[in-house]
């Protein structure tokens, strides 16, 4: 089998899907891509068993074949090649030949017939939506997942699917974010949790523009299609909490800040907090938001006060500062608005402007105040 393809176009496809193989595979043959070539097409896929990628790609070629061709030294002599036509020749036993202008590189490739089988996807639903809606959706859930593997559930991406929108939830039991598309209109109310890395591979590999994505899922399955890059991974098999009962409906004061102000204020007093605790303390009365933070064990004490708009009582409350930048950075508005009720009560962050096709809740549970 032999075939011609550009050197950049060909780098940039497999960086794309690259992120998929693990460092450490149990199969060797998972730290290969697999390249099928039929009518001038150039077909090339990774898996790690849970996440398939695949893109195409057009290439000159006479014959159809497939190889297996290892990852990591085809990337790495790639990013040293100029852009230039590649000459791929492949002999029955599937040594791998390619000839630059100058030069001619060998590996022996593996056979294809061991590479995994990628999930068929039957007895689907599916819905559209654009690309720039579902990366959007990730980046403002993805920080919220739990890494804990001892409660599978939350270590994914909850999508609820309804005639009305779309909502993804993220928790880690510390904090939750809600996020709607009330844009996207999906055959039947349904859910699903997909994992954390099949969304961040999305996340990269997906443009931030307003092409249209296909996304169909059958019970075990979710394939994201979008022009000639496809994504299938297998949906975590759990039960999502119910998230509901958590956030509180009614929390009646009110305080309005300056996102970039009370970020900045965070970082600047989250230093001096207890480095396992992030803790810092907000103290609110009138138009005055004073932020504290201490670490006995060293002596660290840092606080700084800044304006605000409040209504309610006088409060003292305390967050871990990580979690409130990390949510901070989610939302798009000038100011964000914090509910709040009492100082032992989950507070929730929203922007205060929000796009029409959008809806945006973020809880983040309190710590205890060290009296």
């Amino acid at each position: 089998m032999k075939f011609i393809v550009s050197s950049s176009a060909l780098l940039k496809q497999l960086q794309q899907i690259s992120g998929v193989i693990n460092a450490n595979t149990v199969l060797p043959i998972l730290e290969d891509f697999l390249f099928e070539v039929e009518k001038n097409k150039l077909t090339i896929v990774a898996t790690d068993l849970e996440t398939v990628m695949k893109v195409q790609l057009d290439v000159e070629a006479k014959d159809t074949g497939r190889v297996c061709i290892p990852a990591k030294i085809l990337i790495d002599s790639l990013k040293n090649i100029p852009d230039q036509p590649l000459t791929f020749n492949i002999d029955k036993n599937y040594g791998v030949e390619i000839t630059s202008d100058n030069g001619k590189y060998k590996v022996m490739g593996e056979n294809p017939d061991n590479f995994p089988k990628e999930p068929v996807s039957d007895d689907t639903t599916s819905f559209t939506m654009t690309s720039s809606a579902l990366v959007t959706a990730i980046s403002k859930t993805l920080f919220a997942v739990s890494n804990d593997d001892l409660r599978p559930a939350m270590t994914g991406v909850f999508f609820e699917m309804d005639k009305k929108g779309l909502q993804f939830v993220a928790t880690d039991a510390h904090r939750l974010v809600r996020y709607k598309r009330k844009e996207v209109s999906c055959p039947k109310n349904d859910s699903m949790i997909v994992p954390r890395k099949p969304l961040n591979l999305l996340k990269g590999a997906l443009p931030g523009n307003e092409d249209e994505l296909t996304i169909s899922y059958n019970t075990n399955h979710l394939f994201v299609k979008h022009g000639t890059t496809q994504m299938s991974c297998r949906l975590i098999d759990a039960r999502f909490p119910d998230y509901k009962v958590v956030i509180p409906v009614d929390n009646p004061y009110k305080l309005v800040v300056n996102k970039n102000d009370f970020q900045g204020a965070l970082r600047r007093v989250g230093v001096f907090s207890n480095k396992s605790t992030n803790q810092v303390v907000l103290s609110i009365s009138g138009s005055e938001l004073q932020l504290t933070a201490q670490d006995i064990d060293f002596s660290f004490e840092g606080n700084e006060r800044m304006k605000c708009q409040y209504n309610g009582e006088d409060l003292q409350i305390a967050f871990n500062a990580k979690f409130l930048i990390e949510m901070l950075n989610a939302a798009e508005s000038d100011d964000v608005t914090v509910d709040l009720s009492t100082s032992t009560k989950a507070g929730i962050i929203k922007p205060t402007e929000q796009d029409e096709n959008e809806e945006m809740l973020m809880l983040v549970m309190p710590l205890m105040l060290n009296s």
